[in-house]
Formats: structure tokens, sequence, C-alpha cells
């Protein structure tokens, strides 16, 4: 891989949900959440303005090690039950690791994000990689979209071509973007923090000083996951150049709910079907779904074995949702849904080659100390626009939706897709992007 200011950190050449972040203290005051939201974000650093182009090569050398890896890992007892209410299931881990080992092609995914203008710039002494694709169609809106864990820019590649190019995707020209793709700090080929202070607030911050950087005055942002925590947060900022924001998880939980669905309390008896519904979702979530969340917040150096291991990640990474789990066990086992062996693969093997695993982990601990909640109301006001899908964690109430987005400009429910939406149904998610910043347009 090119070599980068910061290469003698990396391990190559030249490198949600959904994540929930719940701390056990109390969910904050809207002011006081805001307050704590932006604390550590300071004014960033535009001394060095340079923009690089960027390659992805990772050295044979470290392909066969990571096979040698697969190969060598040492397996565990199957699961006492019939079910994965015990995580992913051995023999599920096992298929994938042997396809891994014998038939998968690095090689490929590094074709395809070769086949994207990649670059790297500097933002507050931190190397932060972008994926930018400008439209060939005049007066593209400017769109910056955020992945989230675990995830990267990988998620993201299969709508680059939908809405840069929406014409041939049944699109019209007054659809299309310009499309800014970053890898989260910590992530796949961005610089790894070496100091605390890159919670959402910051990265927030730092995406509008790309834009800027990048010659946009006005533009508009998309996220799920962290992603949608970033772009709720950016709406809280009073970034003018911001437009608005797309969320395909957004934060509609009132402090008063949120805290409630967290002690595992009854849901309010005056709720209507459709709070309900999200309520005892998110209930679950709180209760079952949200392990790997406390740990990473709590003490992610810790994980030095997952780290290590290639198979130990793709067990972690797989455990984000009981709905995404069922969705790639079954395409693990020949029944791809929207995802395919390759598309988990791509994300985990990215993770263990660039030895991202516990820098990405470690932004749960930044939001740990921020003390807010990733479902939480965020106090955005720019304009804002919602698609639930229906496998998400939860699906958004349009009533929640209204009052958490005052501005709220677009809401619509799909039929499918789950958590990984802009991956798992690029066509639909690519459709509701266009719909939702559709009045936005000059």
């Amino acid at each position: 891989m090119d070599e980068a200011p910061d290469a003698n950190r990396r391990r190559f050449c030249g490198a949600a949900a959904a994540a929930v972040v719940a701390t056990g203290i109390s969910t904050l005051s809207l002011s006081d959440r805001s307050k704590a939201m932006n604390a550590a974000a300071q004014p960033t650093d535009s001394s060095n303005v340079a923009i690089r182009p960027f390659h992805v090569h990772f050295p044979e050398s470290e392909l066969t090690e990571l096979r040698r890896r697969i190969k060598a890992t040492r397996w565990p007892d199957r699961e006492t039950v019939t079910d994965q209410s015990q995580g992913p299931q051995l023999a599920t881990l096992q298929k994938l690791a042997r396809y891994w080992d014998t038939e998968y092609d690095w090689r490929k995914t590094e074709a395809k994000l070769n086949a994207l203008p990649n670059f790297i710039t500097e933002i507050d002494g931190l190397d932060i990689h972008f994926i930018h694709v400008r439209s060939k169609h005049n007066n593209a809106l400017p769109l910056i979209v955020t992945h989230g864990w675990p995830g990267s820019v990988i998620e993201q590649l299969k709508i680059v071509d939908p809405l840069t190019n929406p014409t041939a995707h049944g699109g019209t020209v007054a659809d299309a973007f310009d499309l800014v793709i970053p890898s989260m700090p910590g992530y796949g080929f961005s610089g790894r923090p070496a100091a605390t202070g890159w919670g959402p607030a910051h990265i927030a911050r730092a995406w509008v000083a790309l834009m800027k950087r990048l010659g946009y005055s006005k533009f508009v942002a998309q996220g799920g996951d962290w992603g949608a925590v970033i772009v709720d947060v950016m709406g809280t900022q009073g970034h003018p150049e911001l437009l608005g924001i797309h969320s395909n998880m957004p934060g509609i939980f009132k402090p008063e709910i949120d805290n409630a669905a967290r002690a595992g309390v009854p849901a309010p008896s005056n709720l209507t079907a459709d709070e309900r519904l999200a309520y005892e979702r998110v209930s679950s979530v709180y209760a079952k779904g949200i392990g790997y969340g406390y740990q990473m917040g709590l003490r992610p150096q810790a994980l030095y074995g997952i780290a290590d291991s290639p198979v130990g990640i793709a067990g972690y990474f797989l455990d984000h949702d009981a709905r995404s789990l069922a969705m790639i066990s079954r395409a693990i086992d020949g029944q791809p849904e929207g995802l395919t062996r390759d598309d988990i693969l791509d994300n985990v093997t990215l993770t263990w080659l660039t030895n991202t695993f516990i820098s990405g982990a470690r932004l749960y601990w930044e939001d740990f100390q921020a003390q807010y909640s990733f479902f939480g109301v965020k106090g955005v006001s720019v304009p804002a626009a919602v698609s639930v899908f229906p496998d998400e964690l939860y699906p958004a109430p349009k009533s929640w939706s209204e009052e958490a987005y005052p501005k709220l400009i677009h809401y619509n429910k799909l039929d499918k897709g789950g958590h990984f939406a802009a991956w798992e149904q690029p066509k639909l998610f690519s459709e509701e992007v266009r719909a939702g910043f559709r009045s936005l347009r000059a």
C-alpha cells in the first residue's frame, strides 16, 4: 500500500448496532447531553491540507499469514443449545473458515476498492482515508456517508454507482450526488488515534472540515449505526454548510423512555402499537444484545485475543445483532439474502489486515465517556430524513421521529432490509437517500 506518514504504525505496505453504546448512567438531559457530545471536539487544524492519492495493496505474505492463522484456529466445544442464543454457532464459523481458507479471494476486494478514487488527508494530526467519487452530472448534491461497527467503507461500495450515476439505476440527472465515504478514525485505512478525544463529536467536526477541504460549501450527510450517531451530532453543532441529514437508525427515544427500556421496565400503557413495538425491540437489545458494546465501552484494550485471531474477529463481528446473525448464517449456508460470504469476509479481512479491531473498539470507550444514549434523541436542528428498515434493531415510529427531528422532511417504512441497509439492500437504500434529500436540492 502506498506509504503514508503514519505507515510505520500499520501492518501493510505503502493499510451495529447495531452497535449499542448504553452506559450504566442515566441518560443526560437533552441540553447536557449535547454539551457532553461536543465537549471533546476542538476546532479542526487546517495547517496540513494536502490530499494524497491512496492505493490499496497488502503484500502476499500478509495473506499467507492470514490463512495460516485460520488453519491454526483452536476451536471450542460446540454450543450447548440448538439455536443461536449463545452466539454464532460452531458449525457456522467452521464452514465460514473453510471457505475463507480455501476459496475466498481478497484481491477481488482490493480491485473493487482501487477502481474508485481513494485518498488520505490529515485532520487534527490524524490521517483520514476516504473515497471520493464525483458524479458526471452537473449540480450533483455533495453527500458524505459514514459507516458503523463492525464496519468499513466496504459497506458502502454497492451504493456508489446508484448515487453518483443515478440514470443507470432508475433515477434521473436531478438525483445525482458527489459522494464522499470516509473511514472513521481507528477503522480501515484511517489512522489509529494515539490519544483520547476522537469520539462522535470530534469525528462530526472532522467530517465538516473534510467536506470544506474538498471544496463543498453546502452538503448533506447520511449514516447508520455509528454513522447515524455522527450525523445526528453533526446536526446539533450548528454547521451552516450542513443542509440536512438522512438516518437509517435514527435516535428517537426520549430520556424517560430510553431509561425505562434500559431498566427492563414494561412498556408504558399509553404507547401506540408502533411505539410499543419499538420500545419492546430496543428493550430486548438492551437486555440481550449489547454485551459487546459494554465490553468495548469499558475495557476495549482487554480484547487482545480477538484482535489476534481472524476467526475471533469473525465470530465477534457476526454477533452484532440477532436478526443480522440469522441472515448472515443463512448466507454462509448458501442462502444469500443481500449479503454473501464474500461480503462478510471482506469486512473481517480488512479489519485483521489493518490491525484495527481494538482501535475501532475504542470508539465505544470514547462514547461511554460522553455518557449519552446511542439510541436517544440528540437535539438535531437541521432538516432530517428517516428510513425504517424492518429488521433494524428497532423500527422507529413516525410519531417519535417527528419529535426527535422537528424538521423531518422524509419518513418511509421499507418492506425488507436490516441494520446494514446500504450493504444489504443497496437499491432500496439508494432510492431512500434520493427521496430523502430531494427537497433540499437547489
